[in-house]
């Protein structure tokens, strides 16, 4: 799908509409990713009068991939509005509102687009919980849709996880499914302290059922997939990639487990120590590229932790160490299922140790 298609197309396909739905109502259904992402704004507007949602293009045109849909028609240009094209305005005007008693959630738009507001992010968003010892929090959410994967060019399709993580003072978290995106959504608002919530974009037109009576704590990975041999540890949209992956395996002849890390800090290493401890091999698989990366991370946190479980290496099937690729190149860019498939091969099984004698 290209980026015009996905600025022409309506990702919530009638489901979960901000101006269709009561947010009072407990709903379980099938919706896409952009369909729960909204229907927890909406809920949040709902419930909180702190609530406000704002940026580049969120009120009348309902965002570019019609995430805030409806949102200003049913609640007013007051709780979700358009601002000028200025990150940094964006950002810092959410720190003055959360420093006196609101909950901002801003939006970024794409990425790459955040960049301007970095500034503001590290020095005045991340450190003022520290800064005041606990007396100035900053509840407010920077929703940032990130990621490939739409035929989007450069700026567009970046990844930058990696910047925000490595940030003390963040609360930095993606989800994978409709029903995380509501639910994470729904706690990131809530939370005293400031959370990047990271959307990836592949995945908005994704389809899954939710039910908004369930909450997700942040912090916690979840296991997606059980599995015997090997534990393929992923976020965002790399974790339908490795479930295809794992689908693939099992033909094969071997039992995948697949953990979706959800929270890439706070990081949640007891779940992900535990997977790779009971099935003694691991690969991390993440879109971003490679050098200093999440996975990076990732990799050396298991490696410390179950160093003397692991039957091989612990691999990482990533992005490239490059800019990101033109549309017409990106599936060589991203990491696919045969790549994965690939890393598992390579972590020194019995058979092929027997095929080598």
């Amino acid at each position: 799908m290209t980026l015009r298609q996905a600025q022409g197309s309506d990702p919530r396909q009638a489901q979960g509409r901000a101006s269709d739905l009561d947010p009072t109502a407990h709903v379980v259904g099938t919706m896409t990713m952009a369909a729960a992402l909204n229907r927890a704004l909406a809920d949040a507007i709902q419930e909180d009068p702190a609530v406000v949602v704002y940026g580049e293009d969120v009120g009348a045109l309902g965002g570019v991939f019609r995430v805030t849909d409806g949102l200003a028609e049913r609640f007013g240009e007051d709780r979700c509005f358009d601002t000028p094209l200025a990150e940094s305005g964006i950002v810092g005007t959410a720190v003055g509102m959360a420093m006196n008693g609101m909950r901002p959630v801003v939006e970024m738009q794409f990425d790459a687009f955040a960049l301007p507001a970095f500034e503001q992010i590290v020095s005045q968003v991340a450190k003022f919980g520290n800064r005041t010892r606990g007396a100035v929090r900053m509840p407010l959410v920077i929703r940032i849709p990130f990621g490939g994967g739409i035929g989007g060019v450069e700026h567009h399709c970046d990844s930058s996880e990696a910047y925000y993580a490595h940030t003390p003072g963040l609360v930095v978290v993606s989800p994978a499914t409709p029903q995380d995106a509501y639910s994470m959504l729904r706690a990131a608002i809530a939370s005293p302290d400031p959370v990047i919530f990271l959307e990836p974009k592949k995945l908005y037109w994704s389809k899954g059922d939710v039910d908004t009576s369930v909450s997700v704590p942040l912090g916690r990975a979840r296991v997606a997939r059980e599995g015997t041999d090997v534990t393929l540890i992923s976020y965002a949209a790399m974790v339908p990639v490795a479930l295809e992956a794992a689908e693939i395996a099992a033909e094969e002849g071997r039992s995948v487990q697949v953990i979706d890390v959800r929270s890439l800090t706070p990081f949640d290493d007891e779940t992900v120590t535990a997977a790779v401890r009971a099935t003694g091999r691991a690969v991390v698989v993440a879109e971003a590229p490679g050098f200093a990366s999440v996975a990076s991370e990732i990799q050396a946190r298991v490696f410390e932790r179950c160093f003397e479980y692991l039957e091989a290496p612990v691999r990482r099937v990533t992005g490239f160490d490059t800019p990101y690729a033109p549309p017409k190149l990106e599936h060589w860019y991203l990491p696919d299922a045969d790549r994965v498939l690939d890393a598992i091969d390579s972590l020194h099984w019995d058979d092929d140790e027997e095929g080598a004698r």
